[in-house]
């Protein structure tokens, strides 16, 4: 029999030769600015980054702890440092629709400048205005213009008086108004002795009192226009002194922002206000209303003032506010107000211009978020609105600021399974977010990679302020990225757990009083960090050595092989065997999967079933029907089983009990088979044989115990330093196979063997004893069909 020989210690684990790290400490090596190995993330980056076109935003998917954000965020900041400062916004009144704000756009820096050159406008008119009316020019000249109009009003009275006096007939002032009544030598005549008057002597008089009334009711009548006059003249008055104190401080800033179009307009739009409200600069008691005074403020909205090249901003709360902006409002006497002073600008604002990330996943769980940043991109402006007014839910008044154009990349983080499910479901999603930045699961392990990762680790070390590795703890750190990854040939991209065990590393050497950390502090953390997440893993270990959970490292046994899973529990991963046993009679072809039949097996599982299955036909039953009545079973599972890892275990179990011939207990076997009996790779396969490892340990003493796994998976070892000791002294082995046949001789002792022409086993060969059981069964299925037959003809018969 020649099997597959037994893997060495140096073929199970891929050590970092320290001739490839030049260095003593990590101290005197320079930062890597951007991460080695993510070549295709920083091409789309730099793609997505300086693509002018609409709909080009980014989208970087990649698995958690992948370090997604700090990479974007170093990249867009380097990238963004180059380009022009974006422009400032602000709102400012609106004097003809007080409801809808205006938008101003200026240079950057200057929204601070002309937010500043208005307040100290309001606070100079505040001053200027009110002492202009109190000058004494203007109350000389408000004093002229009243006398003038009296003496205009009382001009009129007089002559009416002057008239009724020559024609004899006094003009009476009373409570009520004015009257005429005749006059004699300058004395009003009694009422009796007006009776004696002729009657053509009181028709003359009566004549002129009513010519005279008509031209009293005339000039009575004349005396509002006189006041409108007067009134017009007075505002006529105010507007003139007005204009001469705005002409200095309004003048000078019109010059000042001349070039700016939008702030002349908005400066002679104030002009024309203050002017219109003169009136209400003169209360000497009350002083300027605060609330005319606001109307002349500026609400900056975007300051980029300080702002460096184009600015990236990261929006950790990306809700519909955060994201647009929103309108406060303040309580005054139990009622909630609001003004144009009350508008916030949110994270697009200031990022207008320029970047903003966003994790996707929050922006997705956040109520309309992820429909007002679409329609910010498709629309480019952002409208600031509050959400009950946006969906229609409230209907009351509110400000209408107007919309900000944006000119903006958005970069979205998120995993793959989002970025993939967006692109199917959401019809706007490859509209909007056109480049996809895929972020590297693995580096590749080669000669060059160990500079740049030994670079990417002083950078990590020395961002998070910890002591610096030696050249063998760096070593140490990078044969675990191996580790870590599953793969002899890869290192891992997930920074996030070398920055954890880069901080808990130097935690240890801090206690250890060490200045720099060595590979027993990396070694120590990464054992510490085994220990708090091995519960589980220990309870169960406690409960197979103390036989609840029955597991045979020792012996033969036909119909049992011990299978071996992965078990995930929140970041802790470990391996254990199960017992897999099976059964065989006489049947017609079927094997069944206890499993799926009660509804533990998933999809994956139930496939390799019957796979498995229709291997036995092809193999065994030729042309033939397969006589068989097959069960398998996971012994003491009682969750869900899934995957196909175990498929070599199950159809040498399988085969065991067709053909009786026992199965060694001393091997697990993980693996993963095709209808032609080929074995396929599997996952977790450090795991599954550390675990089994252990079993055998607390078992007794590890002697001539092992593991079958699929050849293709011998690159993938990185196994702990306990089961490598083994290996070495030749306790514990581990046997690559790239066929089912080797799978059996390994664990029955015996040639496999392989059918010749006619399809016959050699003799004393497993497969031999294999197909000579399954012709028993065959024999014995149809010795019952047979009587069968007979039955019903007799009943037949007898019915008759």
């Amino acid at each position: 029999m020649n099997g597959p020989a037994a893997l060495t210690e140096d073929q199970v684990y891929r050590r970092c030769p320290l001739g490839q790290l030049d260095f003593e400490t990590t101290d005197s090596l320079e930062d890597l600015e951007l991460p080695c190995g993510q070549a295709r993330v920083l091409r789309a980056l730099e793609f997505g980054a300086n693509m002018r076109a609409e709909g080009f935003n980014l989208f970087v998917l990649g698995p958690s702890g992948a370090g997604k954000h700090e990479l974007v965020a170093r990249f867009l900041e380097r990238h963004a440092a180059t380009q022009p400062v974006p422009s400032d916004w602000c709102h400012v009144f609106n004097f003809q629709f007080s409801d809808r704000p205006k938008a101003i756009r200026l240079p950057a820096g200057d929204g601070r400048q002309f937010k500043d050159d208005m307040n100290d406008l309001a606070a100079e008119l505040r001053t200027a205005i009110p002492a202009t009316f109190e000058s004494e020019e203007y109350q000389t000249r408000l004093q002229e213009l009243q006398e003038e109009m009296a003496k205009r009003q009382h001009q009129g009275l007089f002559d009416i008086q002057e008239e009724a006096s020559r024609n004899n007939i006094a003009m009476i002032t009373t409570p009520a108004g004015f009257t005429f009544a005749p006059m004699r030598n300058g004395e009003v005549i009694d009422p009796e002795e007006y009776k004696a008057f002729s009657d053509e002597e009181k028709e003359l008089v009566e004549s002129k009192v009513e010519e005279l009334q008509k031209k009293l009711q005339q000039t009575i009548q004349q005396i509002p226009r006189l006041r409108k006059e007067v009134r017009e003249r007075v505002r006529a008055l105010n507007e003139e002194m007005v204009q001469l104190t705005l002409g200095g401080p309004i003048g000078e800033l019109r010059a000042k922002w001349s070039r700016l179009q939008g702030v002349v307009e908005y400066l002679d739009a104030v002009r024309e206000d203050i002017v219109e409200h003169a009136d209400m600069f003169q209360d000497p008691e009350n002083g300027v209303p605060g609330g005319l005074m606001g109307r002349y403020r500026v609400n900056l909205i975007t300051d980029n003032a300080e702002t460096v090249g184009a600015p990236v901003i990261y929006e950790d709360l990306p809700n519909h506010q955060h994201l647009t902006g929103q309108i406060e409002h303040r309580a005054r006497q139990g009622t909630l107000y609001t003004d144009f002073t009350l508008i916030r600008g949110g994270s697009l604002h200031r990022a207008n211009g320029g970047f903003v990330i966003i994790d996707a996943r929050r922006v997705l769980s956040q109520p309309m978020a992820w429909e007002s940043l679409k329609r910010i991109l498709f629309s480019g402006e952002i409208r600031i609105e509050s959400l009950e007014r946006l969906y229609g839910l409230v209907s009351t008044v509110s400000l209408q600021p107007e919309p900000i154009p944006v000119s903006i990349k958005v970069v979205l983080l998120g995993d793959r399974l989002l970025y993939y499910l967006l692109s199917h479901y959401d019809p706007d999603f490859l509209d909007l977010f056109k480049v996809e930045a895929d972020f590297e699961d693995d580096l590749d392990r080669d000669g060059d990679c160990y500079g740049l990762y030994a670079r990417m680790i002083a950078t990590m070390t020395r961002q998070l302020t910890c002591r610096p590795l030696d050249r063998a703890a760096v070593a140490r750190l990078i044969e675990h990225a191996s580790r870590l990854a599953s793969d002899q040939r890869k290192l891992t991209a997930h920074d996030r757990v070398l920055r954890d065990l880069l901080s808990e590393a130097d935690h240890w050497a801090d206690q250890g009083g060490s200045d720099i950390i060595s590979a027993g502090h990396i070694q120590q953390a990464i054992d510490e960090r085994d220990y708090r997440a091995s519960r589980i893993r220990e309870r169960n270990r406690e409960l197979i050595g103390r036989g609840v959970v029955m597991i045979a490292t020792q012996g033969e046994v036909v119909a049992q092989v011990n299978g071996l899973s992965v078990f995930s529990l929140g970041a802790s991963t470990f391996g254990q065997p199960t017992r897999i046993t099976a059964t065989a009679r006489p049947g017609k072809g079927q094997v069944v999967d206890i499993e799926r039949e009660a509804k533990l097996g998933g999809p994956i599982h139930s496939k390799a079933v019957m796979i498995l299955s229709r291997f036995l036909a092809s193999r065994y039953a030729g042309e033939g029907e397969l006589s068989l009545s097959a069960s398998l079973a996971f012994e003491q599972s009682y969750g869900g089983v899934e995957g196909d890892s175990a498929s070599v275990a199950e159809t040498c179990v399988l085969l065991s009990a067709i053909s009786g011939v026992p199965l060694r207990q001393g091997f697990a076997v993980t693996g993963s088979m095709n209808q032609l009996g080929e074995v396929q790779a599997v996952g977790g396969v450090n795991e599954k044989i550390e675990g089994f490892f252990d079993v055998c340990r607390e078992a007794g003493d590890v002697r001539h115990q092992g593991v079958l796994l699929p050849a293709s998976n011998v690159e993938h070892l990185m196994l702990k330093e306990d089961v490598r000791k083994a290996i070495a002294a030749g306790h514990f082995s581990l046997y690559p196979i790239s066929g089912i046949n080797q799978a059996i001789e390994l664990l029955t002792g015996m040639i496999a063997g392989d059918a010749d022409d006619s399809g016959v086993f050699p003799e004393g060969s497993f497969n031999r004893a294999v197909a000579d059981r399954l012709q028993t069964f065959a024999a014995v299925g149809r010795k019952r069909d047979e009587t069968d037959v007979d039955e019903d003809k007799n009943g037949d018969k007898r019915g008759n």
